[in-house]
């Protein structure tokens, strides 16, 4: 389920939770909504609220710190290509080509890494497609004449080497969508919750109105859950145009 759909899901199955309580209250004869009844009603749904509010805490805080961690990964990508390239610009004229290839290369392998994030299909981690790879190639192909040049080039292949890893610790790491069922049975225990309210509360404007915001909040929270699981698509996915733009224009 896509975080959209959760929130609609969410929204309307509270909604519905609430308004099943109060017209099971109209349709209730009195003696079955008697104060023990109540007593039970209220400890069941204040345990089950409970248990609610921590899954849903511990999952937010859960998904916050997969984006962070991808998020970082690509912080540390876009600091290694700055690197490499001040190196190349260090290592003089000869570098020029390889600086041009970064600049063309860079913003497909994002496009590439975002694809197969989105698709679940990272088929170009360990590949020649990969920019480590490719950026490996072109560094294969300078030619030191001096010694500061050979220098510079041995730190260049270092930090392809560190773009490298970077690249595959986004592989190890990656996503970790909220399973639909997971989410389908917090989303049943919610409706329960409210059910039980909506049975002992009289119907009127201030309710519906409460009912309302309470349905709004909680299903933004699960939003927030579902969208921060995949850092690579919907409203809050990581900003890719600031990676593909690291590299600053040749003069």
């Amino acid at each position: 389920m896509t975080s959209t759909w959760i929130f609609l899901v969410s929204f309307f199955a509270i909604l519905a939770g609430g308004a099943t309580g109060m017209t099971l209250r109209v349709r209730l004869p009195k003696a079955h909504l008697n104060a023990e009844t109540r007593e039970m009603i209220r400890l069941g749904a204040s345990l089950l609220a409970t248990l609610v509010a921590v899954i849903i805490s511990l999952t937010i805080a859960s998904a916050k710190s997969s984006y962070e961690t991808q998020d970082a990964h690509f912080r540390q990508l876009a600091a290694y290509l700055v690197e490499v390239d001040q190196l190349l610009a260090q290592y003089g004229p000869e570098a020029t080509a390889m600086r041009q290839q970064m600049r063309e290369q860079v913003p497909a392998a994002i496009d590439r890494i975002w694809h197969e994030k989105a698709t679940a299909s990272q088929d170009t981690a360990f590949t020649a497609r990969s920019l480590a790879e490719q950026l490996y190639t072109a560094a294969a192909a300078l030619s030191p004449n001096n010694d500061t040049q050979r220098g510079l080039k041995s730190r260049v292949e270092q930090a392809i080497a560190d773009i490298a890893r970077t690249r595959l610790s986004m592989f190890a790491d990656g996503d970790t969508p909220v399973l639909t069922p997971f989410m389908l049975i917090l989303i049943f225990w919610l409706m329960v919750v409210f059910v039980s309210f909506g049975l002992f509360v009289e119907p009127g404007p201030v309710v519906f109105a409460a009912l309302l915001v309470f349905a709004l909040s909680i299903s933004t929270a699960l939003f927030l859950v579902a969208d921060l699981s995949r850092p690579f698509v919907g409203l809050m996915q990581i900003p890719k145009e600031q990676l593909k733009h690291t590299l600053a224009p040749l003069n």
